[in-house]
């Protein structure tokens, strides 16, 4: 098995430092954002529902070839702007600042069937709190891959990559099915029966999704029903593959840290601000690249400040790397396909039984982090 090579260590004095310093920067943008940042969530937001109404009004058409694939196209770059630009950076509050109702993280509610609060919980408090510590951070393997060396491999594991297909062209259940926790449930460690309250609300929001998009647009279609759901299916899969590759890329290719429970207790904002920076990767491309990512291809800028807009990450990103480096720390990029190939060897490589114990076992790589208390974004 490979071994992750020993991270950076810093002294307390560089973490207090380091925490400083990024707190500084991030009052700078707070401090920076105005008219040109409501101004672009709105553009975008106008540019989604622009593809959707094109999308749908081309799949009533989708009996004719063009027509179908035209529709399914721009309902497909629809869903991903509401998915990624949109419903995940609204959702983390980076325009609650603005007072705009249509755009508040906690009214919001995405295209998508996983009900919006449920995912604040699972995301926003729990894998942005817990970035990377492995048996905190539910986002590692979302309790059904191994994902990082340090999880203790089971024969279960010997379907990784299978695991990780089926997520992938299932995305959007999979995030919805998240907050059930099944691994807990099948361990005996969470009842079945205290899931009721999530399940109504997923059943409330994935119920009412899928009838919209496979039953009320197809029927609303006439002679053209077919064609209508085909397009609203694959325009799904499509958004799904997107998303799941993003995602993964910024948290799971090669470069990417992981951390122990004890390594974390304690941290101070120095120490988390690091763990962010180790635990995540960005993604190289153009800007109309970060705009359908969601400006998730800057991952580490966004578990750096999640709550900022985040198209002023694009802008921070020399000065975060710059810093990094200052450090010692690893600043992790690529392009697209390097770091999607990094992820699948990873999925197929940890499927795989360890051929000898890690050198590091359980509290590998020095000294735990310590300081004076946990704090999160």
């Amino acid at each position: 098995m490979a071994t992750r090579a020993r991270i950076p260590q810093l002294t307390p004095e560089q973490f207090d430092e380091l925490g400083r310093e990024l707190d500084a920067l991030r009052r700078e943008l707070a401090d920076d954002l105005g008219e040109q940042d409501a101004a672009y969530i709105r553009r975008i937001l106008a540019l989604q529902q622009r593809f959707e109404f094109a999308g749908r009004a081309l799949l009533w058409a989708g009996w004719f070839p063009p027509a179908w694939l035209a529709g399914t196209a721009a309902l497909s770059i629809s869903k991903i702007l509401d998915n990624m630009e949109v419903g995940h950076n609204v959702m983390h509050g980076q325009y609650d600042w603005m007072g705009d109702p249509a755009l508040n993280s906690k009214m919001f509610e995405w295209d998508t069937v996983c009900p919006s609060e449920q995912w604040r919980h699972t995301h926003n408090y729990v894998h942005h709190t817990y970035t990377n510590i492995l048996g905190k951070d539910r986002d590692i393997g979302y309790g059904l891959l191994r994902m990082v060396d340090n999880q203790r491999w089971r024969p279960y594991y010997l379907g990784n990559p299978v695991y990780a297909f089926v997520l992938m062209i299932a995305f959007e259940w999979g995030v919805m099915l998240h907050d059930l926790e099944f691994d807990r449930i099948l361990s005996g460690r969470r009842k079945w029966s205290d899931t009721k309250a999530l399940r109504r609300r997923m059943w409330e929001k994935g119920g009412k999704q899928a009838l919209k998009d496979y039953v009320l647009f197809p029927l609303l279609s006439g002679p053209g029903a077919i064609a209508t759901l085909t397009g609203n299916a694959v325009a799904n899969l499509v958004r799904n593959l997107w998303a799941f590759s993003i995602i993964f890329c910024g948290h799971f290719p090669d470069g990417v840290a992981d951390f122990t429970e004890e390594e974390c207790e304690d941290e101070t904002r120095g120490h988390w601000y690091y763990r962010q920076m180790l635990g995540s990767a960005n993604i190289d491309g153009g800007k109309l690249f970060h705009i359908i990512a969601g400006n998730l291809s800057f991952q580490i800028e966004h578990h750096l400040f999640p709550d900022i807009p985040a198209r002023r990450y694009q802008q921070i990103a020399p000065r975060v790397r710059e810093i990094s480096e200052r450090y010692g720390l690893t600043y992790t990029t690529g392009p697209l396909g390097r770091q999607v190939g990094k992820v699948w060897r990873k999925i197929f490589r940890l499927a795989l039984p360890p051929r000898h114990r890690s050198p590091f076992g359980t509290a590998r790589r020095g000294r735990p982090l310590s300081g004076v208390r946990r704090v999160a974004a």
